[in-house]
C-alpha cells in the first residue's frame, strides 16, 4: 500500500513498483480524479464537494474494502488504503512543498489540476491535503499526516524514484518495526539542524509538520549533506512525546 503526499511521486514510484514485483497496480486517486472530471470540477473544489457529500467517500471506501477483501498481492496507491489494508505494508512518500507544487505545475493537458504559478500550485495543494485531513479525522478519527501510521516513509524531494523503489523492496524483504515505529529515509537537505546536536551516530528527527528538526546526530548529518546523499536513514521521535520510536 502506497500513499503519499500530493505531488510527492506516488505513481511514477507505484507503477515502478508494481513493475519490479510483477504485480497489478490499482490508483484510487486515477478514480477520484475521474470522478472529479464527471462532475466538471477542480481536485480542490472536489475534495470541499465530498466534505458535504458522503456518498463520493462511501463509494470509494466501497472500492478499497472489495480490493482489501479480494487478497490479491497488489499495488496500491491510495491516500487512505493504510487504513483500509489493514495488513498490507503501509509506504508513505513526502515531499518539499515547492517541489511538489513544481511537479504538479509540470503536468500538461489536466484539466482536474491546472495552475498558473507554482505559488498557485503550492497553495491549492495545501488546501486539498487540509480538506482531506479534516474529512478523514471527521469520518475516520484518523490524521493522515502522523508518520506512525506508517511502516515506511521515504522523502521523494531529491531522490530519484528507483532509490525510492529499492528503499520499499528492502522493506518488504526484510520487515522490520510495528505501526509506531516508521522506518524512515529523508533527503537530508530538508532535516534542520541544531547547534546542540552535534552528537555523533544516528540521525534522530523530530516532525513538525511539514519540517524535520535534528535533534540527535548533527554531524552524521553535515556528512551526509557534504557527499550529496539524497536519502538517509533516520529515527523518528515520538510525535506526541518526543520519546524515540524505531
Amino acid at each position: 500500500m502506497l500513499n503519499g503526499d500530493l505531488g510527492s511521486g506516488k505513481t511514477t514510484v507505484s507503477v515502478m513498483l508494481a513493475d519490479r514485483l510483477g504485480v497489478r497496480r490499482i490508483s484510487i486517486g486515477d478514480i477520484y480524479r475521474r470522478m472529479a472530471a464527471e462532475h466538471g470540477m477542480t481536485a480542490l473544489q472536489f475534495n470541499l464537494h465530498s466534505e458535504l457529500d458522503d456518498k463520493i467517500d462511501n463509494h470509494i471506501d466501497q472500492l478499497q474494502h472489495d480490493v482489501a477483501a479480494s487478497g490479491e498481492r497488489l499495488v496500491v496507491d491510495s491516500r487512505l488504503a493504510w487504513h483500509f489494508f489493514t495488513g498490507a505494508l503501509k509506504v508513505h512518500l513526502i515531499t518539499d512543498p515547492v517541489v511538489a507544487a513544481r511537479r504538479v505545475l509540470g503536468r500538461t493537458g489536466d484539466p482536474v489540476e491546472n495552475y498558473r504559478s507554482v505559488e498557485e500550485a503550492r497553495d491549492h495543494l495545501a488546501g486539498r491535503s487540509e480538506s482531506e485531513r479534516q474529512r478523514f479525522l471527521s469520518r475516520y478519527g484518523v490524521d493522515k499526516t502522523r508518520l506512525s501510521n506508517y511502516d515506511v516513509v521515504c522523502d521523494t524531494t531529491s531522490a530519484a524514484p528507483e532509490q525510492v523503489v529499492m528503499r520499499i523492496v528492502e522493506a518488504l524483504e526484510t520487515p522490520t518495526g510495528t505501526p509506531s515505529a516508521p522506518v524512515c529515509h529523508l533527503d537530508p537537505g530538508r532535516v534542520h539542524s541544531t547547534a546542540a546536536t552535534d552528537e555523533d551516530g544516528e540521525i534522530v528527527v523530530r516532525y513538525q509538520a511539514p519540517s524535520f528538526v535534528a535533534v540527535r546526530g548533527n554531524r552524521r548529518l553535515s556528512a551526509a549533506l557534504r557527499a550529496g546523499e539524497t536519502l538517509v536513514p533516520v529515527v523518528l521521535a515520538d510525535e506526541d512525546h518526543g520519546a524515540e520510536i524505531r
